[in-house]
């Protein structure tokens, strides 16, 4: 497996495979001061032709950035489950996404690709996490949620039954989310409203 990021998020990841006796070759990043991470070498800037028939993960915490360099990666993309994860066998988990330590993921979610489900977090039955979304900590999804494209749950946010929310959204840590929530906008609170729309 190769990574492009030598992030805290990478730090993450690279826990989650060495649980899953995984091997990790390298690390893409692009400061090229950063010489290895945790005894993995860091191998400079992108690069198709290094190691070209491994997976790789992108181990960058931030969706946009994720997208942007998920447009120009020509290896293969990997995905990885924490073991200690509990994964109903009926989720859809596209290539590229991550779901770490202690998250649970009930009957017939289906994530979409370059999708992270950090530590602790829940995900119920019938969920669609669009592509490039990132479930922040010990966030609750409850069923029937469909999280739009690119759109950040912040860390113990919380999103009751059959709420639809737009693509490219920011949902501050500890909301609550109760109405459905338009594309591109900043939410918070308890209940949560929406401050802006930004449109970018």
């Amino acid at each position: 497996m190769l990574l492009y990021g030598a992030s805290g998020h990478a730090k993450v990841i690279i826990s989650c495979l060495r649980a899953n006796r995984v091997p990790i070759s390298g690390i893409f990043d692009d400061d090229l001061q950063k010489k290895d991470l945790w005894s993995i070498p860091v191998i400079g800037k992108y690069n198709p032709d290094f190691d070209n028939e491994s997976l790789l993960i992108i181990a960058i915490g931030n969706n946009q950035i994720r997208r942007k360099i998920a447009s120009f990666i020509q290896h293969p993309f990997g995905k990885v489950t924490h073991p200690s994860a509990i994964i109903d066998e009926s989720v859809k988990i596209s290539a590229g996404s991550v779901i770490f330590h202690n998250v649970v993921v009930q009957a017939d979610v289906s994530i979409g690709k370059h999708v992270i489900i950090n530590t602790s977090s829940s995900v119920d039955h019938d969920c669609i996490l669009g592509d490039f979304v990132h479930v922040a900590p010990n966030a609750t999804l409850c069923g029937n949620v469909r999280v739009g494209e690119g759109t950040l749950i912040g860390a113990g946010t919380i999103v009751t039954p059959n709420i639809t929310i737009g693509k490219n959204c920011l949902i501050a840590a500890g909301s609550v989310i109760t109405k459905h929530i338009p594309d591109y906008a900043i939410v918070r609170g308890n209940p949560a409203r929406v401050l802006k729309i930004t449109y970018d």
